[in-house]
């Protein structure tokens, strides 16, 4: 056992093996090397060239085979060496030459016929130099091409299926390897294909090479006759090219393989029987050609008859087995389906969340119901459209469906399972509210209007023009769902967009911009981080329609600013004309509650940076008075009829927003670097200690 150990670790040490087998090829460029010896190497240069041939064939991907390019030209290397040694030889012996393989191609092979032999050399060489090797080359440097110029596609691909949580960073960097393989391979194969070219160059120059050296030596220095000189070198150089260029036809061949089967999927004959061999019909008419062949005179029918028979017996076999294979697939699928059916499997559908959902009572069904005159689909369409139109967002499919769990007269409004908002809806009668305006009662059934929590009657069908004419805000009961789903989605609008979501609108962004998505990417944002920016600017109510702008803010400041924050922030300033007019009357007034220095500062010193950005830290006591007094403003504001819109410096922008948003929902809080020159700023209140 002491003794197998050296052996099997000199075996394992393949580089130095390699690394001397390469210096031997070199040195045969200049040692001459005994007859026997040559027939060993021309054996090994047969026996690589076959079994490199037979691996690219049972390869599944190119790539699998990535040293090719090198084991191509260490080959050809080779064989021009044995070329040269045996060239040497030949003419150094002449007639005496024992090399006994290139003996039996020159007189066994070619039937002793240097004419013939020469003939079949030539066309050997063309055929190899011509068809072969000249698409081969071709098809590489289209490879090669097309596949650095897929590459960013593909990053991008994998970076999208990342963001999305369809793979993991392990996959991602994996699949970015594969690419990167990919690329160099197909790159080496472009330059390596160049050396099968000169391999059947140089064999046909040595050929005729050796040819006339041994003329001339054989006349001038061997004394031969001219008859006797021409027989034996010619056949002996004939048998020496055909030696060298047939293992060079079969790694001529390897090349062609291995770079026309860049989207294969499994070995070379396994793909030829499962494509080609798909169809019975194709079998039954190619043999019923070669039998109308075999009845026609002067053909021979006993090879187009035994041929045709074949092709039949093959087509019967395939439809046969075609058959049986569906009947398996056809019970394989009932029992699937019986599994799926009564096995664990079933509840996986119920694990899934609709995004947004209506969910309502048994009295409430005929709203939705048409033949029952029933529109609150319709009014659902075009609650997505307007949506569509105001915040820039296509929100999924908004299920309606009946729940028995609930009140008959109630309707729920579900994110992602989970109830947001519910309303009792009384058929038949309608929803009053006073603006503020009216004096007068009517009589009807008090309640709450779901979508602002303000007070409401329901009121009868014949007090409805009362109401009206009184100054009354009167719908009817589908408008009152309907309205409460837009407030509802305008709220949740952030939590709503998901991945998928920005993915689409990014795909359909850049159809007509194409140059802003790239930049995007290129930027090293990912469809997280946009996901993130949207989010923050739905947050607050901002539209993100305008996602030439964001993406191209995104695209200029992501390289640097990393804080999802803060490029929300510079996404609003590149939108400042959009949010300026969202809030400002028709003549561009904008009425605003400032706020004072001293709480600016106080609030600034409450900031702290922690791993998740900046968090709000201010002592409980001055937190309250804080929030005592935005309450104070916004109830003058209100009282005034005018919506709550702070003014403040930018630095504190993002965390007093938080924390007005938290005590007032649809109030908006600007900075001062959001305000375009032509808005008129109104100061209406004012925050100070």
């Amino acid at each position: 056992m002491a003794g197998e150990l050296p052996t099997r670790v000199w075996w394992q040490r393949t580089d130095i093996l390699i690394a001397i087998g390469v210096i031997a090829v070199v040195l045969m460029l200049i040692i001459p090397i005994p007859a026997m010896l040559l027939d060993f190497l021309i054996a090994i240069s047969f026996s690589l060239g076959l079994i490199t041939l037979i691996t690219v064939m049972y390869m599944r991907k190119a790539v699998d085979l990535s040293v090719f390019p090198s084991l191509l030209l260490i080959s050809t290397v080779y064989r021009l060496a044995v070329n040269v040694s045996s060239t040497r030889l030949i003419l150094l012996k002449g007639p005496d030459f024992q090399g006994r393989i290139i003996r039996a191609f020159g007189e066994f092979v070619v039937g002793g016929n240097y004419v013939v032999g020469a003939i079949i050399f030539l066309i050997l060489i063309a055929v190899q130099f011509i068809v072969i090797t000249k698409g081969a080359t071709r098809v590489s440097e289209v490879a090669a091409r097309f596949t650095l110029d897929a590459m960013p596609g593909k990053q991008m691909a994998i970076d999208a299926d990342l963001s999305a949580g369809l793979i993991t960073e392990e996959e991602a960097i994996q699949k970015r390897l594969e690419i990167q393989r990919e690329a160099d391979f197909y790159g080496a194969m472009d330059g390596a294909s160049k050396f099968v070219q000169g391999d059947v160059k140089v064999g046909l120059l040595i050929t005729i090479i050796n040819i006339i050296g041994g003329l001339i030596i054989g006349i001038t220095m061997r004394h031969e006759t001219l008859k006797s000189a021409v027989s034996t070198y010619t056949m002996l150089t004939i048998g020496d090219g055909l030696v060298s260029q047939i293992p060079s036809l079969m790694m001529s061949t390897a090349t062609g393989i291995i770079v026309t089967r860049a989207v294969s999927m499994d070995d070379l004959g396994t793909e030829l029987t499962s494509q080609l061999l798909t169809q019975p019909r194709t079998l039954w008419i190619g043999s019923a050609f070669l039998m109308f062949l075999a009845i026609l005179p002067g053909f021979p029918k006993i090879p187009l008859i035994v041929l045709g028979g074949i092709l039949a017996a093959f087509a019967i076999y395939l439809k046969r087995g075609m058959a049986i294979q569906k009947e398996e697939r056809e019970v394989e699928e009932k029992k699937e389906e019986e599994a799926a059916s009564k096995g664990p499997e079933s509840v996986l559908g119920l694990l899934q969340i609709d995004p947004i959902a209506l969910e309502i009572g048994y009295n409430l069904i005929p709203l939705v119901d048409p033949e029952q005159g029933g529109d609150l689909l319709e009014r659902v369409t075009m609650i997505r459209r307007q949506s569509a139109i105001e915040l820039g967002l296509i929100f999924p499919p908004i299920r309606i469906r009946d729940n028995m769990k609930l009140d008959p007269s109630t309707y729920s409004i579900k994110i992602k399972g989970v109830e947001v908002g519910r309303g009792t809806i009384r058929m038949g009668k309608y929803l009053a509210m006073n603006p503020g305006t009216v004096t007068e009662e009517i009589e009807g059934e008090r309640t709450t209007e779901p979508a602002f929590g303000l007070p409401a009657l329901w009121i009868d069908e014949e007090n409805r023009q009362k109401a009206e004419r009184l100054g009354y805000t009167v719908v009817d009961a589908p408008s009152v769902i309907a309205t409460h789903l837009t407030e509802v989605i305008k709220k949740y609008a952030a939590e709503v967009l998901g991945r998928q979501d920005v993915k689409a609108l990014l795909d359909s962004l850049s159809k007509d911009y194409p140059a802003v998505v790239e930049e995007v990417n290129k930027s090293g944002a990912t469809i997280g981080d946009v996901q993130k920016v949207l989010k923050g600017l739905l947050r607050e109510g901002i539209s993100i329609r305008d996602l030439v702008t964001i993406m191209e803010t995104i695209a200029d400041y992501f390289p640097t600013v990393k804080d999802h924050d803060e490029l929300v922030e510079l996404v609003r300033q590149a939108l400042a004309r959009q949010i300026c007019q969202q809030y400002a009357d028709e003549n561009k007034r904008l009425p605003v509650i400032t706020v004072s220095k001293e709480v600016e500062e106080e609030i600034k010193n409450a900031i702290v940076e922690t791993e998740r950005g900046k968090q709000f830290a201010m002592e409980p006591r001055s937190q309250r008075r804080l929030i005592e007094r935005i309450k104070e403003e916004v109830k003058k504001i209100r009282e005034k009829g005018l919506k709550p819109v702070f003014l403040t410096s930018p630095e504190i922008r993002s965390i007093f927003s938080r924390i007005v948003m938290s005590i007032v929902p649809n109030a908006a809080v600007l900075s001062s670097f959001e305000v375009v020159p032509d808005i008129q700023l109104e100061a209406v209140g004012n925050i100070a200690i």
